[in-house]
């Protein structure tokens, strides 16, 4: 459960939101698409539209190709999106979901996400199935997204390494325990320590390394 999470975020920028398992994070997703009740409030400047990328989805629960599973959200702009998140269209269009790899699946979700125009993004663990390479290609291209869209990106990770290069701001949570600010402010050894209840070793891993 968590308990007294406040945050202001600026519009155009990407938040992590790390903690151990079981902290709350996919609970604050749910909390923020209002699935779940909550006391408090969310505020929102302006007109939102969310995307949402939930966590644990396989390609081998959905057996359609590229092309027939973005048609379900019934937008144009299928070729554009699929071209943003870096994918061959000619290639992958009339692919079947199950016989993508573990990357080209996290970009089909992303264009799935992105398909219907979009200012805020949630992603709850993106990358969980992916490489590191690939990891890193995913997060560079949700900070072109935010970059040359203006939108802001909610990212829930377990990788802290990677994901302070890639964000501007983190939450760390764990129940009661919150702390906000800066990425490279939270990774601080002690705030890290009241998070995970141990030490942390942080070791920075340069960008396309």
């Amino acid at each position: 459960m968590l308990d007294d999470v406040s945050f202001r975020l600026k519009k155009g920028t990407t938040l992590a939101i790390v903690g151990p398992n079981g902290a709350g994070k996919s609970m604050l997703f749910k909390a923020l698409l209002n699935l779940v009740p909550y006391t408090g409030k969310i505020e929102w400047s302006g007109r939102i539209k969310i995307g949402y990328v939930p966590q644990n989805l396989t390609a081998g629960d959905m057996p359609v190709s590229v092309r027939e599973f973005l048609a379900f959200k019934n937008c144009p702009g299928i070729k554009g999106c699929l071209d943003t998140v870096g994918l061959d269209v000619d290639a992958i269009l009339d692919k079947r979901l199950g016989t993508l790899s573990g990357g080209q699946f996290q970009r089909v979700l992303i264009a799935w996400a992105i398909l219907d125009g979009p200012n805020v993004l949630l992603f709850d663990e993106p990358t969980s199935a992916v490489d590191i390479d690939n990891e890193e290609a995913i997060y560079e291209m949700l900070n072109r997204l935010e970059e040359e869209n203006e939108i802001t990106v909610l990212i829930i990770s377990h990788d802290i390494h990677l994901i302070r290069d890639y964000s501007e701001y983190m939450l760390a949570i764990n129940g009661k325990v919150i702390f906000f600010g800066e990425s490279e402010r939270i990774v601080e050894p002690a705030i890290l320590k009241m998070i995970y209840g141990s030490e942390v070793s942080l070791a920075r891993r340069a960008k396309g390394s």
